[in-house]
């Protein structure tokens, strides 16, 4: 035995069998003891905190010996964190339901992402353009987990959460949470986003007929090992846990109807579509049965999403069947019947068909209505109120708060609608004891609440009253009331009753909270928080809502107010300003902020140069959204407003980094060029990166028509483009002596970082701005020594030609880039037909070579009035013709390949006549004939069919060589008149194929 293994054999018989509690998680990774742990009954940690833990590690980053910090390192010891935490979940059955109740949203993303990345889903890659059916079965199942997870969390993200009550404030905590709380928002940012791609990810996946496989443990060993014994024939076979078509697609389908669902609230439309997933929920679970391991399905909530869907969206039959009550107050609820709503819900009392749940639902949505000023639902509020007071009655419940509150002042009216109620409500004859005692004892309460003895005398003298009461009970309960009277009537103030006594002080901060929430008027906001600071003065009423957030830059300043209503009202106007400026709506963000503005300016020159700077910012939304959609220039006020606060100099100001983005973008899309390359101070220049960016934009726009060696800027934002797509490189001596390369994504030499200047470019709408960004990233793209086809642009010869150091450019982040920016120009102007062609050579350099022949045709189309008239040269030029012939070869259409090679400035006849030859074609063939006006093709097809024997197809071709039109003799005009009317055809029919 060597020295070596004889000094490992006595560390291993020295170590303790039970781990030391601080590092559990090291012995696990040493001793490969996962599995057995996993066994255990109760294991601690639980899995799911090994998840945790596993990722945190494995996700820690680095420090080198300059201290700073670097991403976290890829070795061996990572990559098994990574794989161990796969494993664990892989031990829960990759049970998102488990997964999502213990796991955070970053972490589980985290996990997901792991998982296909082990699963060999190619990164950068969309999942939508992905063909699920070709793909082995856990790339596919690792892909529908992730999006599955995506659009469940979106669907969970629009639930309210309840706001945690405030422990004891600990900076180290609150600065984690806050980073947790900021990671979160800007995952499920992403995942909107995407919502659209994973929903059609989804329904792709319901086409499939064939059984998955998940990894398991043993597979994630087995691909840890050797990667090609897992990912080769056997994981398109029986590798890994087996999951049904039917389990997956119940799965599938539940969760596509809750997304379906939840958008039905914007889109009542889609309420369709949950309807049908839903219902096919719940035929698949009949097929499967309630003893499926590995699909898990919420029936009660399913139950719940079906009963809604069934009131949203009733199925055909539905006029010929009675209305369910549900519907019928749907429908009274939608046409503003609320009258109607009352008798359902009276009637209902003796039923008992309507869930306590859902009637306090309704009539909390009317208390809302009435609370945003409509007066009149005041009394259907306290009619609603009565019905399911009588209801919670007659099964034993306690009276509401909320019916003592709408019967402190009561009338004739109340009392009268209240006993016609009661009598509705209960049938005498077949009522069992029970209820009548019940019924019973709320009247004789309701007397005793009372003070005017003429109210007391209409309910005893009631018919129901007495047939309940006994005479003997009647009679004592007058006397009771009698022998109160005098004392109330000596008072000189009457003595509160029972109901006027106020509810409880944590019931009022309740309700006023809620309306807190609610409020979008400034006076009202300001109201509620001094009743509130009335009540108690320990509560931090800007907590109230998580959904009340102001940026970082400004919550130091606001919560070191010392006083502590200013705090909360200042806070809560800024927060609901911004929140109704991010959905657009400008009235009340515009009157909350002045209302901000008017209180800040009395104490704090700060805060003052704060609001002013958001009321700027908004004002550039409100032009943006509205009159600037159409092309109106904005107010000459407003661009001084710009100029004026991209040249501040105000010290100590906090300042949001998006409203020198939204400024410059604003400045670039009304063309102030002239400011933005002449007028800028020098200072702005160095200290925002934004204007400099905006500045080289400009006079790069500017200097265009002139002579290429004029464009010096264009040069300088070349260099700087460059410079922010790069990556910092260093080099790292491992354990083993080995040189290894480390590449961090995104070097901090630039003015700002890649995903920041991407942030900005989608602010941009003027299109010769888009052009030249675009124009750069492509020629950027193009440089490139192993790119095999170029991308063609406008523009494209300004810039550089080659780069000194190739290596430092990220060009997988270019590519990316590219296609993002293209994907937003043609949202901005979907006609522009350069940037349609850009589009097109990204497919076709991808291999798409069907997408890629739709963009090309696009781009014909947009510029020829659906080729209606010629095709500019410059927009078909022969290395689109060529290209365009390469994907129909490539896609065995060689006829059209004939046709394309007429469309050159010298017809290609070697490629013309070699896709004739080929028999395989997947074109019409000898139909497209009647597209070709070159003689000499037609010619060589005629031999062709000769010599093959096809007569038929001979003909044709013959008869297109006929056509006087052709005739060689024929003046050049006549010839160019035919060939434009055969381009003509053919592309219109090569468009309603492709389009």
């Amino acid at each position: 035995m060597s020295a070596e293994a004889a000094d490992r054999e006595a560390a291993t018989s020295s170590r303790p069998c039970t781990p030391p509690q601080t590092c559990w998680f090291e012995f696990l990774l040493e001793e490969s003891l996962l599995e057995k742990h996993l066994r255990k009954p109760c294991p601690d940690p639980a899995p799911v905190q090994l998840i945790v833990q596993f990722l945190e590690q494995a996700s820690k980053p680095s420090v080198n010996e300059q201290n700073q910090v670097q991403p976290p390192p890829d070795n061996k010891r990572n990559r098994i964190l990574k794989l161990l935490a796969l494993k664990v979940a892989a031990h829960l059955k990759w049970d998102l339901d488990i997964l999502e109740k213990s796991l955070s949203v970053p972490v589980l993303n985290m996990l997901l992402n792991e998982l296909l990345c082990i699963s060999k889903v190619p990164p950068g890659t969309k999942h939508v353009d992905m063909d699920l059916a070709t793909l082995p079965p856990t790339t596919a199942m690792a892909i529908l987990l992730y999006n599955r997870w995506a659009i469940r969390t979106i669907v969970q993200s629009s639930f309210p959460v309840k706001q945690p009550k405030p422990g004891p404030p600990q900076l180290s905590v609150m600065n984690q949470m806050q980073q947790e709380k900021e990671l979160t928002e800007n995952i499920l940012k992403v995942l909107k986003e995407q919502a659209s791609d994973s929903i059609l990810v989804l329904e792709a996946a319901l086409k499939l007929n064939k059984d998955l496989y998940v990894h398991t443990m043993r597979t994630l060993d087995l691909l840890a090992m050797e990667p090609g014994v897992v990912n080769g024939e056997t994981e398109s076979s029986t590798v890994g846990l087996k999951i049904k078509t039917e389990e997956m697609q119940c799965q599938v389908c539940y969760d596509l109807g809750a997304a379906y669902f939840q958008q039905g609230s914007t889109n009542p439309a889609v309420y369709e579509n949950a309807r049908e997933k839903l219902f096919r929920t719940k035929e698949l679970i009949a097929e499967i049965g309630s003893l499926s391991l590995h699909c898990t399905i919420d029936e009660k909530r399913l139950a719940g999403y079906c009963q809604a869907c069934g009131v949203l969206v009733p199925s055909s039959d539905s006029a010929s069947q009675q209305l369910t009550p549900y519907s019928q107050v749907h429908i009274c609820l939608r046409s503003g019947n609320y009258q109607e709503v009352t008798k359902i819900f009276a009637e209902d009392n003796l039923t008992f068909s309507l869930p306590v749940q859902f009637r306090q639902s309704v009539l909390r949505e009317l208390f809302q209505k009435a609370q945003q000023g409509n007066e009149a639902l005041d009394e259907i509020c306290f009619k609603v109120c009565a019905c399911n007071t009588v209801r919670d009655i007659l099964e034993g419940r306690a009276i509401g708060v909320q019916f003592n509150q709408l019967f402190l002042r009561p009338n004739k009216e109340k009392i009268d609608f209240l006993l016609e109620v009661c009598s509705r409500s209960i049938n005498l004859e077949k009522a069992s004891d029970s209820l009548k005692g019940n019924m019973a004892a709320f009247l004789k309460n309701v007397c005793l609440g009372l003070e005017d003895l003429q109210y007391v005398f209409m309910i005893s003298s009631h018919e129901l009253f007495i047939t309940l009461l006994k005479d003997e009970e009647r009679k004592l309960l007058v006397d009771q009331m009698r022998k109160r009277s005098p004392r109330v009537n000596l008072c000189i103030k009457p003595v509160t009753s029972f109901y006027d006594i106020p509810a409880s002080a944590s019931v009022n901060i309740g309700q006023l909270e809620h309306q807190l929430i609610l409020s979008v008027d400034p006076w009202r906001i300001r109201q509620i928080l001094i009743e509130l600071h009335g009540m108690t003065s320990e509560r931090q009423f800007w907590t109230v809502s998580n959904k009340w957030e102001i940026p970082s830059v400004y919550s130091g300043v606001i919560l070191g107010i010392k006083d502590n209503l200013t705090r909360d009202l200042v806070y809560i106007l800024m927060a609901k300003g911004l929140h109704c400026s991010t959905v657009k709506d400008f009235t009340h963000a515009k009157q909350l902020f002045a209302a901000c503005l008017e209180l800040v300016t009395e104490f704090s020159p700060k805060l003052r140069q704060v609001m002013l700077n958001e009321m700027l910012l908004l004002d550039v939304h409100t032009h943006e959204a509205g009159t600037g959609q159409s092309g109106e220039r904005p107010p000459s006020d407003l661009i001084s407003r710009v100029r004026g606060y991209l040249e501040m100099r105000l010290p100590d100001i906090p300042l949001r980094q998006v409203i020198a983005e939204e400024c410059v973008a604003f400045m670039l899309n009304w063309r102030e060029n002239e400011y933005l390359t002449l007028q800028v101070p020098a200072f702005l220049l160095q200290s925002n990166p934004y204007v400099k960016l905006g500045q080289l934009l400009a006079a790069t726009c500017k200097e265009l028509p002139g002579p290429k060696e004029s464009r010096r800027t264009a040069k300088d934002l070349w260099e700087v483009i460059v410079q922010i797509c790069s990556v910092s490189s260093q080099h790292k001596r491992g354990n083993d002596g080995r040189i290894s390369l480390i590449k961090q994504r995104e070097s901090t030499l630039g003015i700002m970082y890649r995903s920041e200047l991407l942030s900005f470019i989608k602010k941009l709408r003027e299109p010769l701005v888009l052009t030249i960004i675009l124009s750069l990233f492509v020629k950027l793209h193009n440089v490139r020594e192993d790119i095999v086809n170029d991308i063609a642009a406008e523009h494209i010869s300004i810039w550089p030609s080659s780069i000194p150091n190739l290596q430092s450019v990220d060009f997988e982040a270019v590519a990316i880039t590219v296609k993002e920016l293209v994907r937003y120009s043609l949202s901005i102007n979907p006609n522009n037909h350069s940037w349609l062609i850009i589009q097109a050579d990204i497919y076709f350099a991808t291999n798409q070579y069907s997408a890629a022949l739709h963009y090309y045709l696009q781009a014909g189309a947009v510029c020829s009035d659906f080729f209606n008239k010629a095709v500019p040269p410059d927009v078909y030029t022969d290395q689109v013709i060529k290209r365009m012939i390469k994907c129909c070869s490539l896609l065995n259409c060689h006829t059209q390949v004939a046709i394309l090679c007429q469309f050159l400035r010298e017809i290609d006849y070697k490629t013309a006549f070699k896709s004739l030859q080929e028999q395989n074609s997947h074109d019409a063939m000898d139909s497209y004939y009647d597209y070709i006006w070159d003689v000499t093709i037609l010619e060589y097809l005629t031999y062709l069919h000769h010599k093959r024997g096809e007569t038929d197809k001979r003909q044709i071709a013959i008869k297109a060589i006929g056509q006087t039109e052709l005739n060689a003799s024929n003046p050049e005009e006549v010839l160019q008149l035919a060939a434009q009317r055969r381009k003509k055809k053919f592309l219109q029919a090569m468009a309603k194929l492709y389009f």
